[in-house]
């Protein structure tokens, strides 16, 4: 027994027990008591509502369980963002699916719901696969409505991004399973067809009370928009159900129904499973997140079996690029390499670092992956460049420069996995969120920010004790150690993780076990979508 794996296992199996308690305390939404005043209106839960819609529950992938954790708590938080969104096969076919959730706030809008919400429908159109709204909620959570409503990326893109879809020739179906009012009104309606569940469903652009003091009108919400007047008066809806069992049965039907699609044709042969054993996928992290390991063991672990085409192995060294498979599927693989390297000139590359010659190597090799149809799995464990004299000589920012621009022009779909550290430009260049990965995924001991915890303390105590001293204020080194701990601590705990999810900065935190299955699924269904762009770098410094 290797003592120092089994430390290492423990510590990314705490990591994710903890998450894991976060996100079982969000899967009750509002509480047990609100589940309960749920079945005693005949309805079901957000998540009983996808686990009945889905072929196989167990078979989905959820995005954004963590998002908004630790926000809005001088309201009494919003778990999940108020929102469930699954990726899911449908009748067979791969869906996204957005339900909300009635039991945090009714189902109300926060700033993170209407982040969340724009995920999906992004995960939609850029894959073109169904998306299907099962639709719960009493609209904008007023009190902060100034967040949520006039800005680009608020509440109106939405619907913005509805008409989009359907020019786009993406389904979108929505069933109103609970209230639908306000400017939500409109979401069901742009979808390609729209159920509405008898009783429980109701649309209407202002309730029964609003309407009195508009307009001075008395009429009850059934009335004014409730599934009799919408199925048979206005024709607002397209299909009328007697509950939540029969509008998901309706889905399942209507999405049978339609057909196949093009694909982008990439690559898939039968899978491997990958060589060593599957526990030592928890082994090969440090628990110390500067302490140096070997990636090509965690490629590995993450590959089908003698799958692996390296690039450049002896080249820029600290960065790993290889062609290989995933669950059948061929990829290619950008990682960082933990360990310190000697270079062919001599030099001593410090692991995790990107150097101009590994900039240089990289960037060959997602043109090669565009060029050839392949997708391209980052795998993220990177503190930034290289720094310092030599290397600016040595021009890294125009190395750099060339990686950045390459991810940004690739046209082939791209998956990013934190690992590790994803710091500073290092996480640009690594296909951060900025880049548009497919799916942006990370690990439980996974952190994210400018610089490390270390580095950005020391920098900001520096700081702080310039503006002492311009007040007069002195600070001995028993004030300092306390200065530099408390720094230290209030910078970590925005680099953990949890609070990049709370962010939706990444779309799900994951089991490390799971990483071959999140990229097959993720591959699978940027299959729906050929390119129609051109792969163009554009102007490079050389």
């Amino acid at each position: 027994m290797n003592l120092e794996h089994e430390k290492n296992k423990d510590a990314i199996k705490m990591a994710w027990a903890k998450l894991q308690e976060h996100a079982r305390t969000n899967k009750l939404g509002g509480g047990k008591a609100r589940l309960q005043k749920l079945k005693a209106q005949g309805k079901l839960s957000a998540r009983e509502r996808i686990n009945q819609l889905v072929d196989d529950p167990n078979a989905a992938y959820e995005i954004g369980i963590l998002a908004a954790e630790n926000m809005y708590t001088e309201f009494g938080g919003c778990p999940a963002a108020g929102v469930v969104v699954v990726i899911g096969m449908v009748s067979g076919k791969r869906c996204v699916i957005v339900a909300n959730d009635a039991t945090v706030k009714a189902g109300a809008w926060f700033p993170m719901t209407a982040k969340k919400n724009l995920r999906a429908q992004e995960i939609a159109m850029e894959n073109r696969i169904p998306i299907i709204y099962l639709v719960d909620s009493a609209g904008i959570f007023l009190p902060l409505q100034d967040q949520l409503f006039a800005d680009k990326e608020n509440f109106g893109r939405i619907f913005r991004n509805n008409a989009k879809m359907s020019s786009m020739g993406i389904v979108q179906i929505a069933a109103v399973m609970g209230s639908c009012v306000a400017g939500g009104a409109y979401l069901p309606i742009m979808s390609d067809e729209a159920l509405i569940v008898e009783k429980t469903g109701s649309i209407f652009l202002a309730g029964s009370y609003l309407v009195k003091a508009a307009i001075g009108e008395e009429v009850d919400n059934e009335f004014l928009g409730g599934a009799d007047t919408h199925s048979g008066i206005s024709g607002v809806t397209d299909y009328k159900v007697k509950n939540d069992q029969e509008a998901l049965e309706k889905i399942r039907s209507l999405v049978e129904k339609i057909g196949t699609h093009n694909n982008a044709g990439f690559q898939r042969t039968s899978t491997q499973k990958p060589n060593g054993d599957p526990d030592a996928i928890y082994k090969v992290i440090p628990k110390k997140s500067n302490q140096p390991y070997d990636s090509y063991e965690l490629i590995n672990l993450l590959v089908d079996a003698d799958s692996v085409d390296e690039y450049k192995k002896e080249y820029g060294q600290t960065l790993i690029t290889s062609y290989a498979k995933i669950d059948g599927w061929s990829v290619g693989i950008v990682a960082n390499q933990r360990k310190v390297v000697k270079s062919k000139k001599g030099e001593m590359q410090f692991g995790g670092v990107i150097y101009g010659d590994a900039a240089d190597k990289a960037t060959r090799f997602i043109a090669n992956c565009n060029q050839r149809n392949i997708p391209l799995v980052f795998l993220q464990d990177v503190t930034g460049f290289m720094v310092g004299s030599k290397a600016e000589h040595g021009g890294i920012i125009k190395d750099g420069a060339k990686m950045v621009n390459a991810v940004a022009n690739s046209v082939v779909p791209k998956f990013t996995v934190v690992i590790g550290n994803s710091f500073g430009a290092g996480n640009y260049a690594m296909c951060g969120k900025a880049f548009d990965p497919r799916l942006m995924l990370a690990w439980p001991t996974a952190k994210m920010a400018v610089m490390g915890g270390h580095q950005a303390a020391n920098v900001l105590f520096q700081i702080e004790k310039s503006a002492a001293k311009k007040e007069g204020i002195s600070v001995d080194s028993k004030k300092e150690a306390s200065l530099k701990e408390k720094i230290q601590n209030e910078y970590e705990e925005k680099t953990d993780i949890l609070y990049a999810a709370s962010n939706l900065w990444v779309d799900a935190v994951i089991d490390p076990a799971e990483t071959r299955s999140w990229i097959s699924m993720g591959i699978d269904m940027a299959n729906h979508a050929p390119s129609s762009e051109k792969f163009n770098m554009g102007v490079l410094q050389v």
